[in-house]
């Protein structure tokens, strides 16, 4: 670690003890050991029925120390909950991540918990146990795991411990919203001058109590002898001292009564969207000195990269598969077939275990030879391949779905992606990204959990790296072809013709292979009452490039006997049976992933002596911006009836702003997609 120097002071003094002056001046949120009697009257939680616990207060305070030559950041932190129910209980199970590297770890100390519950109108506490459980979490966080003893319904638990972390980088962030709601989170920050921080705030909760102020910390510098203590109670030894303010900048952020964030459908990670502050070490300014950026550029991470010997130097390490590139090049001519028989060798050679990466763990070739590999080591090999065969391919940095998204406005930080993928470039400037870690993916097309905003183009001059999108080319494509003849008890015979193209057929290949046809069979007649299917076929499972077809022939029941008036929704078990937006706000985008296009085309054939007494009217519904439509319409032609059916969604997200007019746009869509048909027996 760097020894940092106070440069204004003379050469032979040294730093000592230090003391930091209360932050804002502000008393504590919350007394460790002293819990509120009116948290156990439940009374005051009628309004969290719906909450498996309650944080009433969550307190978190870091600052500076030095220490022997060097800056280390104290973070202390005390936590109260209250547990509503028994799905609660797993709060008081508590995990602090540390991290580690170089040999060097951050501490843990001052651990204390205590289970509090009313006992015959008194409150009893039951002590933590300080047992304590590591688990190593990735290659540089281990985690540290704790539970508090006794918890039932109607407990309050609390604890409170402290990190020392000797990592100036790692200043700790700071989370004020939870899937559980949250009373009262106060987080405050005490930092020298010296260090750059930026502090990135996000959510949809903005902090009811924001303010910042300027303050010192006092420190002792020993020339000579020496001092015992520190701050206002250091005692002279011998020598001499002097006592030097370092400028302090203090904040403090607070927020009350935050709800609990809830999962929607179609959303990226929830740590995209869930109100926290994040801080990242820009620079350093110490005094006598100029100003020295801590952050990497793009430039550095480029050339760090290209030069790592488990990334940049196994994109030179493909020559091994000269073997196998040979007959397969001299067989194909096209680049575009060409790359696609590449993107098959590699797909089909190493299996992904579902680790996702940036580095290979050891070699391209190791993973070839083993059949197995991580992200990275599957699709370095891929671009490894690639080059070896003429093509121009690069890596591509991304951050995949559940692992947040990349701001380029941000600083750039490698630790902000954890997935690699190749791109290749095109004659008349078009490009291809690709990814070789799904059996059933077809070449040009991304897995759905890298379609996450933008990726960063790793190129071999660093100038030429630059932002690629990932919006995929490919959409969601199904496509229904229903011909049904009516009995006169409501059933029907008929066949069906679907087929699924884009991440439609990702999506149903990869269900498919899972479970089997048997099983893929018997969910779709999950929740279809009196439906048989007697016969079905799949076809194309293989031809990853084409649709995956699906032909079946069906009954469905229809009532005991002959019926004068037939009411039916022929629809309603082919089209949108509800609608996936239940709740009326969103505070954050909708991400599909990808656009979409749902078709269904259906031929109705009426019962002999049967006519159309109601019929659905046509419907054309718009979104705002070219976002979407809907048409949909149904017509008698002689004793049938046709109906047509088509959703477009043209964009993969749609903002929070937008959410209203999805949501209405949806519950019109299967409004009429559930519209009911009556057909009447002609007198």
């Amino acid at each position: 670690m760097k020894k940092f120097v106070f440069y204004r002071l003379a050469p032979l003094l040294a730093l000592g003890s230090a003391a930091t002056l209360p932050a804002l001046g502000q008393a504590d949120p919350i007394k460790f050991g002293k819990p509120n009697l009116e948290d156990f009257d439940s009374q005051r939680f009628v309004a969290d029925s719906a909450a498996e616990a309650v944080v009433l207060c969550d307190y978190g305070r870091s600052r500076f120390e030095y220490v022997d030559g060097d800056f280390r950041v104290v973070f202390d932190r005390v936590t109260r909950i209250k547990i509503l129910s028994k799905a609660g209980y797993e709060w008081a199970t508590v995990e602090v991540p540390l991290y580690h590297q170089n040999n060097q770890e951050e501490k843990l100390t001052n651990v204390r918990g205590f289970t509090y519950n009313l006992v015959n109108k008194e409150v009893a506490k039951e002590k933590f146990d300080a047992t304590i459980f590591r688990e190593e979490a990735s290659s540089n966080v281990t985690m540290r795991k704790f539970t508090l003893p006794n918890v039932r319904e109607g407990s309050v638990i609390e604890y409170s411990y402290t990190v020392l972390s000797d990592f100036t980088f790692n200043f700790q962030d700071w989370q004020f919203q939870h899937t559980i709601p949250v009373r009262w989170s106060e987080y405050r920050a005490s930092i020298p001058t010296y260090f750059d921080y930026k502090m990135l705030m996000q959510g949809y909760v903005a902090p009811s109590v924001v303010e910042h102020s300027e303050s010192a910390m006092q420190v002792t510098v020993r020339e000579g002898g020496g001092y015992v203590g520190g701050g206002f109670n250091t005692q002279r030894v011998a020598g001499s001292s002097t006592t030097v303010n370092v400028p302090l900048k203090t904040h403090r952020w607070a927020t009350k009564d935050v709800p609990a964030f809830r999962d929607e459908p179609f959303m990226t990670t929830s740590r995209n969207y869930i109100s926290r502050i994040d801080f990242e070490l820009a620079g350093v300014r110490w005094e006598g000195e100029p100003y020295r950026a801590v952050a990497d550029s793009w430039e550095k991470i480029n050339e760090e990269l290209l030069a790592s010997e488990t990334f940049g130097t196994q994109l030179k390490r493909g020559g091994f598969l000269k073997e196998q590139l040979t007959p397969l090049l001299a067989k194909e001519k096209e680049p575009a077939t060409r790359i696609a028989a590449i993107h098959a060798l590699v797909r089909k050679a190493v299996k992904y275990d579902g680790t996702d990466r940036l580095y290979s763990t050891s070699t391209i070739r190791k993973a070839y030879d083993q059949h197995r590999g991580t992200a990275a080591d599957v699709n370095l090999l891929l671009i490894a391949a690639l080059r070896e065969a003429g093509f121009q391919a690069n890596p591509v940095l991304l951050s995949t779905r559940s692992h947040g998204m990349v701001n380029q406005e941000f600083m750039p930080l490698l630790s902000r992606f954890n997935y690699v993928i190749a791109h290749v470039a095109l004659p008349e400037g078009k490009e291809l990204m690709i990814d070789a870690t799904e059996e059933l993916l077809p070449c040009g097309m991304l897995p759905t959990r890298c379609l996450n905003g933008t990726g960063r183009l790793i190129m071999p001059k660093a100038a030429e790296s630059r932002w690629v999108s990932l919006v995929p080319q490919q959409r969601m494509t199904e496509y229904q072809q229903i011909q049904l003849t009516l009995d006169d008890k409501g059933g029907y015979t008929g066949k069906v013709h679907s087929e699924h193209s884009g991440y439609a057929g990702l999506h149903q290949r990869t269900r498919l292979t899972e479970k089997g046809e048997k099983k893929f069979v018997e969910e779709l007649l999950h929740g279809r009452e009196g439906w048989n299917l007697s016969k079905y076929q799949f076809s194309q499972r293989d031809v990853l490039d084409k649709p995956l077809t699906f032909d079946y022939e069906l009954t469905a029941a229809g009532g005991d006997a002959p019926a004068g008036v037939l009411y039916l929704k022929p629809l309603q078990h082919f089209g949108n049976s509800r609608n996936p937006f239940v709740h009326e706000d969103r505070k954050f985008p909708v991400d599909f992933g990808f656009a979409m296009d749902e078709t269904l085309v259906m031929t109705l054939t009426l019962p002999a002596g049967y006519e159309v007494e109601e019929l659905p009217k046509a419907a054309s519904l718009a979104l705002p911006d070219d976002g979407g439509r809907f048409l949909f319409q149904a017509q008698p032609s002689g004793a049938t009836i046709q109906i047509m059916s088509r959703l477009n969604l043209s964009r993969p997200v749609y903002s929070a702003e937008e959410y209203a007019t999805l949501r209405e746009f949806y519950r019109l869509v299967v409004a009429k997609q559930t519209e009911q048909i009556v057909l009447k027996k002609k007198s």
